[in-house]
C-alpha cells in the first residue's frame, strides 16, 4: 500500500524534457514508483487537468529571523516553495553574542526592510555559535524545508566586535577566527558562505553593513574554509560601486574573482541591468563566463523581472515622502493622513513644495531614494500601477505610466501620484521597476534567464516586507515566461526549461541530491498545478508580524496541492496543518 498516490498528471519530472501522463506512488516521503501504481493508497489525488513537478526550490531568501519563530514560512509556501536557503547577501542572526543582537536588528531592519518590532518580539535568540543557531531553529516544526548560509555580516561582528562597524579591515588573528566559524558551520550542515557589497544596504542607524568594505585578503581567507569540503556554496550580491561604477567594475569584479577562486566550490552572483550602467550586466556575464573557463562553477543569480519596489502611504517609500507638508504628518495613522491629504489646500500646499534630502549621517534611508525623489518626473515614466486592463502587468510602457496618465489627464506627474496614492483609501500600490527595465521591457531579461549560468533567485522572500513581494517569482516565472508573454508577442522560456530552471537546477547548485526531480528514489516534494489557470493578483498590505507588523503578501491561486515528504501543506491555495519541514543539513 502507498501512502500517497497522485493519478492522471501531467508529470513534468524536472530535467526538462517532454513531459509524460503517468501516476505517482509515495511511501515514506519518498517516491516509490511512477507508472501504473496499481496497489492501494491511504491517500489518493486525482491530478487529472493538472501538471505535476517537482517543489520549487529558492536559493535566495531571508527568512533568517522569521524561521525561529513562524512555523508557516509564507509567502513562499504559497507559490510552491519546498526548500528555501537563508543567510543570502550577508545578513542574518548568527553568529551573535548577546551584546550584538540590537546590532543585527538594526542591520536587518535597514538593509532587508524587516520591522525592528517585529524581529524584537518574534526572535528567541536561542543560540550565539552558528552551529547552535541551526540547533535553535531545526526544533520548531515547518511547512517546508530550510538551509542556512553563514552571512558575513554577523560573523565579522561577532569576530571583531565594534571595529567591525567603523570600516576598520580585519587582522590575520580576526581572519583566521572568522575563517575557523566558518568551517564549523560548515560541518555541522551549513550550505555556505554570503557576503554583501552593496551602496544600497545601510542598517537603521544609517550606517553602512559592517563587510560590505571588506578586503580581499578577508574575503580569501573566510572562502579558504571551503577547501577540502565536498559541499558548500558562495554567494555575493555587489552592485560594483553604484557611486563610481566606472571607476571600480574591474577593481571589485576581481576581488568577487579571487574570492571564488580561494573557495574552490560552486558560487553564484547577482546579475541584473542598472540604470546607472547599463552595461555591466553584459560584463558581469562576461567575467563569469572566464570564471568558468578556468574550470570554476559560477552562476548569475537572476530574477525573472525587474528588482522593483512598491511605493504607497502604507508602504516604506513613495514620491511625496520628502515633501514638508507629507513630513509633517508622516507619523500619523494611515487613515489620518488619508484624511488629511484629502483637504485641497493642503494638496496643493505640498504640491507648491520641493522635497527636501532624507538620507544622510544617520538616516536609513538610502541615497537611492533621494535620487529616485529628485528624479521623479523622469522616472515616473516607468512607474505604473500593476493592475491594467484586469490582469497583474509587470512589464508595462509608458503609455500607462504615472507619466503617460498625467499626460492624458493634462496634470502634472507629482499631481497624478498624489492622487493615486489616495485611492483605496490609501492603499492603492505604484510599481517602480528599479533594476532590469532600462529599455521598458524585458528582452535584456530573457537574455539573463536563458544564459547557461542562470540560476532564478533574488526573490528575496521574507525580506523588503514593506516595499516587495518577490517571493512570488516561481509563480511569474511559470505564468508569465511559459505562458503569458506570447500574447505580446516577445520571446518566451518552454515550460519544461522553467520548471527545472526552478527545481533541478536550484537542487544541483546545492548539491541537494535528494530533490529537484521527479525519479524513483527521491524526496517527495511534489507541487500539482492547474497551470491553465495559475494566476498572481495586486499585493495586500497585511498586519500579520509579531508586534503588529505589516508586510505584502501577494495573493495566488492555481496550486492544488503542495507536498513535502510526502505530506500535504498546500491544498488548493491554502496551508494546511502539516508540518513536514526540516533543516537541511549537508554533509561531506
Amino acid at each position: 500500500m502507498f501512502d500517497l498516490k497522485i493519478m492522471n498528471g501531467l508529470v513534468y519530472d524536472g530535467q526538462g524534457g517532454e513531459p509524460v501522463t503517468t501516476n505517482l506512488g509515495v511511501n515514506g516521503g519518498i517516491i516509490t514508483e511512477i507508472g501504473a501504481c496499481t496497489a492501494p493508497a491511504k491517500h489518493t489525488l486525482d491530478a487529472s487537468g493538472s501538471i505535476v513537478t517537482p517543489g520549487f526550490v529558492d536559493v535566495h531568501t531571508h527568512y533568517d529571523g522569521q524561521v525561529s519563530w513562524d512555523e508557516e514560512l509564507q509567502p513562499s509556501v504559497n507559490h510552491g516553495v519546498t526548500t528555501v536557503v537563508l543567510g543570502n547577501c550577508g545578513v542574518g542572526f548568527a553568529p551573535c553574542r548577546k551584546q550584538d543582537r540590537e546590532q543585527l536588528i538594526k542591520l536587518m531592519e535597514g538593509v532587508e526592510d524587516i520591522p525592528g518590532t517585529a524581529l524584537h518580539e518574534g526572535i528567541q535568540w536561542d543560540w550565539e555559535s552558528f552551529p547552535e543557531y541551526m540547533d535553535a531553529i531545526e526544533k520548531l516544526p515547518h511547512t517546508i524545508d530550510f538551509a542556512v548560509m553563514v552571512p558575513h555580516d554577523p560573523l565579522r561582528v561577532y569576530v571583531m566586535g565594534e571595529r567591525a562597524m567603523f570600516d576598520e579591515m580585519a587582522n590575520p588573528d580576526d581572519i583566521a577566527a572568522m575563517q575557523s566559524a566558518v568551517r564549523s558551520a560548515l560541518e555541522a550542515g551549513a550550505v555556505g558562505f554570503s557576503t554583501g557589497r552593496s551602496d544600497s544596504h545601510k542598517t537603521a542607524d544609517g550606517d553602512w553593513t559592517p563587510a560590505s568594505e571588506a578586503g580581499q585578503d578577508e574575503l580569501v581567507g573566510i572562502a579558504k574554509a571551503f577547501n577540502g569540503m565536498q559541499h558548500g556554496v558562495l554567494q555575493a550580491v555587489n552592485d560594483f560601486d553604484m557611486v563610481r561604477p566606472q571607476d571600480n567594475f574591474e577593481k571589485e569584479f576581481e576581488l568577487m574573482a579571487a574570492y571564488f577562486r580561494a573557495g574552490g566550490r560552486p558560487g553564484s552572483m547577482s546579475l541584473m541591468q542598472r540604470d546607472f550602467a547599463p552595461d555591466d550586466w553584459r560584463k558581469i556575464i562576461a567575467g563569469a563566463e572566464q570564471l568558468n573557463a578556468e574550470g570554476l562553477d559560477i552562476k548569475l543569480q537572476v530574477a525573472p523581472r525587474a528588482i522593483g519596489v512598491f511605493n504607497g502611504l502604507n508602504c516604506t517609500f513613495h514620491p511625496l515622502m520628502g515633501h514638508p507638508s507629507y513630513i509633517g504628518i508622516r507619523d500619523k495613522s494611515l487613515a489620518e493622513r488619508v484624511a488629511i491629504m484629502r483637504d485641497p489646500e493642503f494638496k496643493a500646499q505640498l504640491l507648491s513644495e520641493a522635497p527636501v534630502a532624507l538620507a544622510g549621517k544617520g538616516s536609513s534611508v538610502p541615497p537611492l531614494v533621494d535620487m529616485m525623489i529628485a528624479q521623479f518626473p523622469q522616472l515616473a515614466e516607468k512607474i505604473f500601477k500593476l493592475d491594467h486592463q484586469g490582469i497583474v502587468d509587470y512589464e508595462q510602457d509608458s503609455d500607462t505610466s504615472i507619466a503617460g496618465m498625467a499626460r492624458r489627464d493634462g496634470v502634472s506627474v507629482w499631481e497624478k501620484a498624489y492622487d493615486l496614492m489616495l485611492e483605496d483609501d490609501g492603499q492603492t500600490l505604484l510599481y517602480f521597476p528599479v533594476f532590469n527595465y532600462t529599455e521598458m521591457n524585458y528582452d535584456n531579461v530573457y537574455t539573463m534567464l536563458t544564459h547557461p549560468a542562470a540560476l532564478p533567485g533574488l526573490s528575496d522572500g521574507g525580506a523588503h516586507v514593506g516595499t516587495i513581494c518577490d517571493a512570488s517569482f516561481p509563480t511569474y516565472l511559470l505564468t508569465y515566461w511559459a505562458r503569458d508573454r506570447a500574447r505580446k508577442n516577445r520571446s518566451c522560456i518552454e515550460l519544461s526549461r522553467a520548471i527545472q530552471m526552478l527545481t533541478a537546477d536550484g537542487a544541483d547548485y546545492l548539491g541537494m541530491t535528494d530533490r529537484g526531480r521527479l525519479t524513483e528514489g527521491m524526496k517527495a516534494d511534489i507541487n500539482v498545478i492547474d497551470f491553465d489557470h495559475l494566476s498572481l493578483g495586486v499585493p495586500k498590505m497585511v498586519q500579520d508580524l509579531p508586534a503588529g507588523g505589516q508586510r505584502l503578501l501577494q495573493p495566488v491561486s492555481g496550486y492544488k496541492a503542495v507536498f513535502v515528504s510526502g505530506e500535504q501543506v498546500i491544498a488548493n491555495d491554502e496551508i494546511l496543518p502539516a508540518r513536514p519541514g526540516k533543516l537541511v543539513r549537508m554533509a561531506s
